[in-house]
């Protein structure tokens, strides 16, 4: 049999539930904001107190009875209006918590203590008066039943349940504001409720019973609860115990019992008319909606309303089933180890028909129609896709990161552990994620340097901005020290300077355009060094194929004795010190496959133009690396020390050695042969060297086949 296709799309495009629609709207204009999932979550939370207080259950099939309740996490960063909305929220209800606790739960409680107490009498063949009395006792000693709380301890939590169980009404509303700051201080009571979402059942726990503390009846039946717990990413994600915390409750069952809301705040234009804004605020409109739903709310502290049951039909109730199935082919695709995430998806079904069950209360239907559990399964999905975001946390090393690369100045290890909750206090974790972060940063534009000091370790980074090809960095002048106008040019447009009579340039900006080091504005993007006879241009040409690159001869140059300038742009823009950019200059000079001038360390260094100039502009496949080049950084150590142990090589061997990848070994020891022969070495030491630098690449050819590939087309050249 052919297994039918869920159509979720057809889900997701359904209109909301008419209070979801309007109480999301109200809070998005209010707050300003057009991220509708953060509220989405919220208002789920307070429409599910009104029928859940009520004691609404639903009649399943599948599942039995079940209470309606609904538990949420909504979380954004700071200034989206988190406070601002619950405060509505809690509005809105304000005049159902009111009717409700000053006459329907005393109203409904003083029946079911009598009603007890009649069973009571019944079984123990007492006077049914003198058990209510007991019961009325028993009542009062458990204390008041708050309509919200917002912290409390197990114990306590199992107090309020038992004197629910005894009225038969109302439900544990927990609302955390600060999640961050308030997890771990609640644990006991959110692993209680935990257990309560499914069918507001808990175990009883076992006290000693004596005069001043006697052990309660033995109740047995449900006490709906619902959660709201909500706050600011930035203090629950610490990277610390919180953060472990939180997700800790999301393995063990949080995840599959909530809707998740993620909020972030939008970015306005200065240019708004703060008129506009006001008449938005006091729009008569939202007003209405907000009174509007205000009165039907309160409209249901009513007993007609108590207890109600909502039927699932037959049609309604395997359109849930096949949403199911669906969800849980999707968990089902995932690795084992996205346990959290498959728990989620596979559940969704659940609390979607919970949900479902509050949007039929509130139409007053007396079974979940195909209409509401839609609209339920729209949120559901919604959710989902905030809890995916919420999944996305950024790894420690991340953080760590992206704190140094912010943070001006450079700090210490006592700075980090100070200001970092995650940041480790002992030496190996410290080594292993700033390891970690370094290496991160090589591949997301980040660069942190490590400078030690007296033993002293001094850390320091940036956020690295590509190179635009069309703004490349140079200053000109027809003098040698002053006048330095600064550019910034497309790499098309350098040739021009490059052939101008009589100008000098560099690669940096000068303050007062004065040229001189003291007055350098830190900030290049491209490489320039004179290269004088070492190597023939049109094999500089070859070697640096890959690269985007200029050449320009200068004055000197000749056919016999190649004299030219390689500008080469790189991959970043850099700002580097005095100090820095020579050490930076030493470590690329070293990389490239031939001699060159070293005077190119200097930051303040200048070039001339030269109107009969040779140019040759070429768009390679990419920009020069800069990364192991960069004093001070992992990868330039990783780099050196790599340079260190090819240090009798010259410069055209270490280079073609470090290129020698599995795939083209050949080629590379051939074009490496070639130009050895190019310049006139004979074919004895020239055999000498081919075969010694493939014996100390990492996969070396066989013997064999460098003699009868490599060096036969040398001697076949001659």
């Amino acid at each position: 049999m052919k297994t039918q296709q869920y159509d979720i799309n057809a889900v997701r495009s359904i209109d909301h539930h008419p209070a979801m629609r309007d109480l999301v709207d109200l809070l998005c204009h209010r707050t300003g904001n057009i991220n509708r999932d953060f509220f989405q979550a919220e208002v789920a939370y307070f429409l599910s107190l009104v029928p859940s207080s009520m004691r609404t259950s639903i009649n399943s099939p599948e599942r039995g009875i079940i209470p309606v309740n609904t538990y949420s996490i909504a979380l954004a960063t700071s200034g989206f209006g988190k406070g601002y909305s619950v405060s509505l929220l809690e509005e809105i209800i304000n005049d159902f918590r009111t009717e409700f606790s000053e006459n329907i739960f005393p109203t409904i409680a003083d029946k079911s203590l009598f009603d007890i107490a009649v069973d009571i009498a019944a079984t123990k063949g007492t006077d049914e008066n003198n058990e209510k009395a007991i019961l009325e006792s028993d009542f009062k000693k458990q204390g008041h039943a708050p309509f919200i709380f917002d912290s409390g301890t197990g114990p306590a939590v199992k107090q309020l349940r038992y004197k629910l169980l005894l009225s038969k009404i109302g439900a544990i509303n927990f609302q955390m504001d600060e999640i961050g700051s308030n997890l771990q201080g609640n644990t006991e009571v959110i692993n209680i409720l935990l257990e309560l979402y499914d069918l507001g059942r808990v175990k009883t726990k076992l006290v000693k019973n004596t005069n001043e503390n006697e052990r309660g009846l033995d109740l047995v039946g449900s006490t709906p609860a619902n959660v709201l717990m909500f706050g600011t990413t930035s203090k629950l994600f610490d990277g610390s115990k919180t953060e472990d915390e939180f997700y800790s409750f999301l393995e063990t069952g949080y995840a599959r019992r909530c809707f998740f809301g993620m909020g972030k705040p939008e970015q306005f234009s200065a240019s708004i008319d703060p008129k506009d804004v006001y008449n938005g605020l006091v729009s008569k409109n939202k007003n209405q909606i907000l009174q509007s739903w205000k009165n039907k709310l309160a409209s249901f502290a009513d007993a007609n309303f108590y207890n109600k049951t909502i039927d699932i039909s037959e049609e309604v109730g395997i359109e849930l089933v096949a949403y199911r199935l669906f969800c849980e082919r999707l968990a089902n695709e995932m690795p084992e180890h996205e346990v959290i995430r498959k728990a989620e998806i596979s559940h969704r079904y659940f609390k979607a028909m919970k949900l479902a069950g509050v949007y039929a209360f509130l139409d007053k239907s007396s079974e979940i129609t195909m209409q509401n559990l839609h609209q339920a399964l729209r949120v559901a999905e919604e959710s989902g896709d905030s809890f995916q975001k919420l999944l996305k946390r950024e790894r420690n090393f991340v953080r760590l990161a992206k704190y140094i690369a912010d943070s001006s100045g450079t700090l210490t290890h006592a700075d980090l552990v100070e200001d970092l909750p995650y940041y480790p206090s002992s030496t190996t974790p410290r080594r292993e994620i700033m390891d970690l972060a370094m290496a991160w940063g090589v591949s997301n534009h980040v660069v942190i340097k490590k400078n030690v000091i007296s033993g002293v370790d001094f850390f320091s980074g940036s956020t690295l901005q590509e190179t635009d090809l069309k703004k490349l960095i140079f200053s000109f002048s027809d003098h040698f020290a002053t006048g330095y106008q600064p550019e910034k040019q497309s790499l098309d447009n350098l040739p021009k300077l490059l052939t101008a009579p009589g100008m000098h340039w560099c690669n940096h900006h000068f303050n007062d355009n004065h040229r001189s080091d003291d007055n350098i504005i830190e900030g290049f993007n491209m490489l320039v060094v004179d290269v004088d006879g070492t190597i023939p241009l049109e094999d500089v040409h070859d070697l640096m194929e890959e690269y985007t690159y200029i050449t320009a001869t200068t004055k000197r140059h000749t056919e016999e004795c190649n004299r030219f300038r390689l500008i080469l742009p790189s991959n970043y823009n850099l700002s580097l010190d005095k100090e820095d950019y020579r050490d930076f200059m030493k470590s690329f000079l070293l990389w490239l496959p031939f001699e060159s001038d070293d005077a190119a360390e200097q930051r303040s260094k200048k070039w001339m133009t030269n109107e009969n100039s040779q140019v040759t502009v070429h768009r390679g496949t990419s920009l020069i690396d800069v990364l192991p080049f960069i004093p001070k950084t992992k990868k330039n150590s990783e780099y050196v020390n790599s340079v260190a142990d090819l240090g009798n090589l010259d410069h055209l061997e270490r280079w073609f050695l470090n290129n020698m990848d599995i795939g083209n070994r050949n080629n590379n020891l051939l074009k490496f042969a070639m130009m050895l022969h190019d310049a006139g070495m004979g074919y004895d030491e020239l055999s000498h060297k081919v075969k010694s630098l493939n014996d100390r690449s990492v996969s070396p050819l066989k013997k064999e086949e460098v003699e009868m590939t490599v060096l036969k087309s040398v001697a076949q050249k001659g």
